[in-house]
């Protein structure tokens, strides 16, 4: 008679023991190495701290303890690439005008040869609504005298204080007034020159400085003014333009491109396509030439390289700057700092990288499909006169007015731009009648 196995009831609880074993050798594995990780991240605050300790206590003079630790955390991020970087309380409000496109004040451009002088208002601007006008002088503000302030202390004055301001002005007729101001949100324009080159044909021009949230809208507004006195053709100028808001670059591609990708961004784990929408691209037929330079870079390259590729543009000018990296805000609690690291690379519709080698500077950006080289000297002249702002044309007869009448120069006039010649001259190569000398 067979003899039957002997019975195994221990084996039923057997997986589940070596499961609880199995768990915790993983447990106590994972806790070494956070413990070792731990030691060696505790190891590095230690030395940073001690570094902290002795600067503070042995440096021969006095440190602010603040200033210790943002300037730490500077050469933290500055060291990891040429564009990431670290912002203290001091640089936020400079960055957020430059992506909001916004910032607190009355909305005035002044002369720069007399201090407190208005040369215009923006339009809609606190100062526009207090009743500040073309040429009025700012006599005295809250009671002190302009006179005696140099150019930082009238600024501290006019937007530095409390919530309204009382402002003592003298216009161009002699007649002093007094008006109070609140000053408020003004929108910083990046489109600060918009014109008609050739009337006859329709030849617009606009340049655009950077790219902050309210530069597609701005965008907008430019070519709807241009085409109420009849838009056939456009030069946009990137010249000097540093970049910016990438997707407000994108945007304006996508305003003359319909179909296919703008631009694609690689981050260390995935890769993003932006495709234009159909809808958005409502300048497709309109002839464009775009201007570009060594001050071209980031999202003016993502721009004109999308143009290029889909080849509804003409690019002039030298080889951009070659900047080919995306860069992210981060803001930490109350305001304290904003670190802007790299976190993506990005690459033109048909593929091509454009970050340059420092090692190689001729090898760099987007080259310009038309090449026309200029000295420096001219070169400085033109991004001085981009950086300038253009009246409103509802405030230009004031100001013409008053230039003649004090044989003033008030308003910057366009220098002499090889450039924008060979860009006018390429979209009036088909219309020999019409001469190119348009610029003044």
């Amino acid at each position: 008679m067979p003899v039957p196995p002997p019975a195994r009831p221990h084996q039923k609880g057997l997986a589940p023991a070596f499961f609880v074993l199995g768990l915790a050798s993983g447990l106590f594995l994972a806790l070494v190495i956070d413990r070792v990780a731990q030691r060696f991240f505790d190891t590095d605050m230690e030395l940073i701290r001690a570094v902290h300790r002795l600067a503070q206590d042995e440096f021969v003079r006095e440190v602010d303890t603040d200033r210790l630790t943002d300037d730490a955390l500077r050469g933290l991020v500055g060291g990891l690439d040429r564009y990431s970087r670290f912002y203290g309380p001091e640089d936020i409000a400079r960055l957020d005008r430059e992506t909001t496109g916004e910032f607190r004040g009355i909305g005035v451009i002044f002369r720069r040869s007399r201090i407190g002088q208005v040369l215009f208002p923006y339009p809609d601007s606190p100062a526009d609504a207090a009743g500040l006008e073309v040429g009025d002088l700012i006599l005295s503000v809250d009671g002190v005298e302009v006179a005696g302030m140099d150019q930082e202390q009238f600024s501290k004055a006019l937007t530095g204080g409390g919530d309204k301001i009382e402002i003592r002005v003298r216009s161009l007729g002699e007649e002093e007034r007094e008006l109070s101001l609140k000053p408020g949100q003004v929108i910083d324009p990046t489109i600060r020159h918009a014109r008609m080159l050739d009337e006859e044909r329709g030849i617009g021009y606009l340049a655009v400085l950077s790219f902050s949230h309210r530069t597609p809208a701005e965008f907008d507004r430019a070519i709807a003014g241009l085409e109420s006195v009849g838009l056939e053709a456009l030069i946009v100028d990137l010249r000097s333009n540093p970049g910016g808001v990438l997707d407000s670059a994108v945007q304006l591609a996508n305003r003359f491109i319909d179909e296919g990708t703008l631009v694609a961004t690689q981050t260390r784990r995935s890769t993003r396509v932006t495709e234009a929408e159909k809808n958005r691209a409502h300048l497709i037929d309109l002839p464009l030439v775009v201007l570009i330079d060594s001050g071209s870079a980031s999202a003016s390259e993502v721009l004109a390289g999308a143009l290029q590729d889909h080849c509804v543009a003409a690019l002039v000018g030298e080889s951009t700057y070659g900047k080919g990296t995306v860069q992210t805000l981060e803001r930490f609690p109350d305001d304290r700092a904003i670190v802007k690291i790299t976190t993506a690379t990005y690459f033109t519709p048909s593929g091509r990288s454009i970050e340059r080698d420092p090692a190689q500077p001729g090898e760099r950006g987007i080259p310009p499909d038309l090449l026309v080289e200029i000295p420096e000297n001219e070169r400085n002249r033109i991004h001085a006169y981009l950086y300038t702002y253009s009246p409103p044309p509802s405030m230009m007869a004031k100001l013409r007015a008053w230039e003649e009448r004090e044989s003033l120069e008030l308003i910057a006039n366009h220098p002499d731009d090889r450039q924008l010649e060979a860009a006018l001259a390429l979209l009036l190569r088909d219309l020999p009648t019409i001469e190119a000398d348009t610029l003044r």
